[in-house]
């Protein structure tokens, strides 16, 4: 998707809120450069694979992509206690999706302008920021960061000048910086490190610039290039008779979200994006390995398996999100199973193998999905209604919408309740056509759509009565040893960008939804438990953390991205009086703890949201 404007009006947003705004907990210039972080306990790869409860190492706290946190004080029965414990404004304007990075006490926190900051999790006390000094010139189709990697005595953080920089955790001083490829050809990067074996692991983005997608490991201690990976198949790789031409060259295939890991059998999990140009017909063949799920060789950065879930791609649908690496057994037998929720719509469960191949098992749709003739029992190659494949000079009408059944938000898998959790979006269709795409030049779009069209093609499903609420934004329950859906709960004329957390306890903490609204939910029936009104539409990854015996529930609310520009075409569709105001600017870090018994008879049980209201426990 396009993102409107520049770096330079977010830096000089940027500075104006510094100059004049103070953090809840203090301002940013308040940590000085002598200080630092006591008492760090480094990172390992044993701690990875088997991170502490109390701790959130990584982006989805652990490395099969879960989102789940083991903890279990915050319950069903005292959530509707759930108070802020501390706030911190970030002082940067636009999407915030990153999410809070624990370890002993201490919290990294990833912003957009390739801002990091450590912060005691405790109060929210700051102990150091860093920012890197970004091309002013520089523009971003997502200006956002997905969250930091850990490893060692290190910070690392990829940023949107297709560079990594590795910041010594005590300090925050920079230890190494690394560009893996040119900003100025189109190169950018907004994923969170996978870090495994001493490797940082990053991919690039800029599909829509005609970049040449890739994936590249890192030293960790030094930053030099251990491996390097095209995502798209060039003369020397086995897929490359699926391109024809020159087309290899700007093939697209970007990678936008951090991997999943099997430590045992070594190896890492991405999903890809679409190809490009987004026409199919200026790129014939199945387009290897666009849109799809890869299996790398952590040590090798070899492609030893893939599933690509839909080919020659024409609906813009990246499946950028890792599968989710969890073992079900279906009709009795036991899979090591990758779960994926598509943007194409389906659910695909997949089978990984511990030398790499990668097996389908079976997907369904989990959203409307008109494209899709059928599957291949055996391969799950999908058909094409023909009618339904846009082309240049050919429009077409589809569903889901170019923004897919879910987009970029990760999924979350409870071992407790055994059920998967999906942020999706149902009723949202689009028209698109091509145009003929010019010579490619370095830095410029690249797309063969034009921009005016993406940004108004989304359309309701036909046949909606608007007259009355429209159900849109969902978050569902599948049970996936069995295939089935448990449950749904629907948000009404809004989308939902909302990232999901599940605990020991049960539950499942959501936000993403354009009424600005942070929720928790029972995991077992989709009952709405707790929910708040925060500062900004919440957009962040979730994560909970312990300290001092007491569990915390933290997120990063900011508006912004895609989830800002797909309320924009949902505004376009409905009544005047049932349209949703655009979510405030403004980037705030919220930690939450169950409130003391003590406290809550003093006060009455009483709290405010972010509006000044009272926050609702069901």
């Amino acid at each position: 998707m396009i993102h409107q404007g520049g770096r330079k009006t977010g830096r000089t947003m940027l500075a104006a809120f510094l100059g004049a705004t103070a953090l809840t907990c203090g301002a940013l210039g308040a940590a000085k450069a002598g200080d630092a972080v006591q008492d760090y306990k480094p990172v390992s790869d044993e701690r990875l694979a088997n991170p502490e409860p109390e701790n959130w190492l990584q982006y989805r706290g652990n490395y099969a992509g879960w989102g789940y946190s083991p903890l279990d004080k915050i319950t069903p029965e005292n959530v509707g206690r759930l108070v802020p414990a501390w706030t911190l404004s970030t002082g940067v304007m636009d999407g915030h999706q990153s999410p809070p990075i624990v370890n002993n006490g201490i919290m990294f926190i990833s912003t957009p302008q390739a801002q990091v900051l450590a912060v005691d999790a405790r109060d929210g006390t700051v102990l150091w920021r860093y920012q890197k000094d970004l091309p002013p010139e520089l523009f971003q189709l997502h200006p956002t960061n997905r969250g930091v990697g850990l490893y060692g005595d290190k910070v690392y953080v990829a940023t949107t000048d297709a560079c990594v920089v590795a910041l010594e955790a005590k300090t925050g001083k920079v230890a190494w910086t690394k560009c893996v490829a040119k900003w100025k050809d189109g190169y950018y990067m907004t994923l969170s490190p996978l870090v495994a074996k001493g490797k940082v692991v990053v991919g690039v983005s800029g599909g829509e610039f005609g970049i040449r997608g890739f994936i590249t490991a890192l030293d960790a201690e030094t930053g030099d290039e251990k491996w390097k990976t095209f995502t798209v198949a060039g003369p020397d790789d086995p897929g490359f008779k699926t391109w024809k031409g020159d087309a290899w060259k700007t093939g697209g295939a970007p990678v936008w979200i951090q991997g999943t890991y099997d430590p045992k059998a070594e190896l890492a999990y991405f999903g890809t994006g679409n190809g490009g140009p987004w026409m199919p017909d200026t790129r014939p063949g199945d387009n290897l390995y666009s849109t799809s799920a890869l299996a790398l060789d952590i040590n090798t950065g070899a492609i030893k398996g893939y599933h690509q879930y839909h080919y020659n791609d024409a609906w813009d649908w990246d499946e950028v999100s890792a599968p989710v690496l969890i073992d079900i057994t279906r009709n009795g037998k036991k899979i090591p199973a990758a779960i994926h929720a598509g943007r194409d719509g389906y659910l695909w469960t997949l089978e990984r193998t511990k030398d790499g191949p990668i097996n389908f098992v079976d997907a369904k749709p989990f959203v409307e999905q008109d494209v899709f003739s059928g599957l291949d029992p055996k391969t799950g190659r999908p058909t094409y209604h023909m009618d339904k494949v846009p082309n240049t000079g050919k429009k077409v009408s589809f569903c889901p919408s170019l923004w897919g059944g879910k987009d970029w938000p990760p999924e979350a898998y409870n071992p407790g309740t055994g059920l998967f959790y999906i942020p999706a979006n149902t009723n949202l269709c689009a028209d698109i056509q091509g145009v003929a795409v010019k010579n490619r030049k370095p830095g410029e779009l690249y797309i063969g759509v034009p921009v005016e069209e993406i940004l108004s093609s989304l359309r309701f499903k036909d046949g909606l009565d608007v007259s009355k609420p429209v159900r849109i934004g969902q978050l569902q329950a599948w049970d996936p040893n069995t295939g089935k859906q448990v449950w749904t709960h629907d948000f009404m004329d809004s989308a939902t960008w909302g990232p999901v957390l599940t605990t020991g306890s049960g539950l499942v903490f959501a936000g993403g939804t354009s009424d600005r609204k942070f929720r928790a939910f029972d995991g077992k029936t989709g009952k709405v438990l707790w929910e708040m009104r925060l500062n900004s539409g919440t957009i962040g990854v979730p994560s909970s953390f312990a300290v001092d015996g007491v569990q915390y529930v933290a997120v990063q609310s900011g508006w912004g991205v895609d989830a800002d520009r797909m309320l924009g075409g949902i505004n376009s569709h409905l009544p005047e009086e049932r349209r949703v105001r655009m979510a405030p600017q403004g980037g705030v870090v919220w930690v939450f703890k169950v409130m003391d018994q003590a406290v809550e008879k003093a006060t009455g049980g009483k709290r405010a949201d972010a509006a000044g209201t009272k926050a609702s426990a069901r």
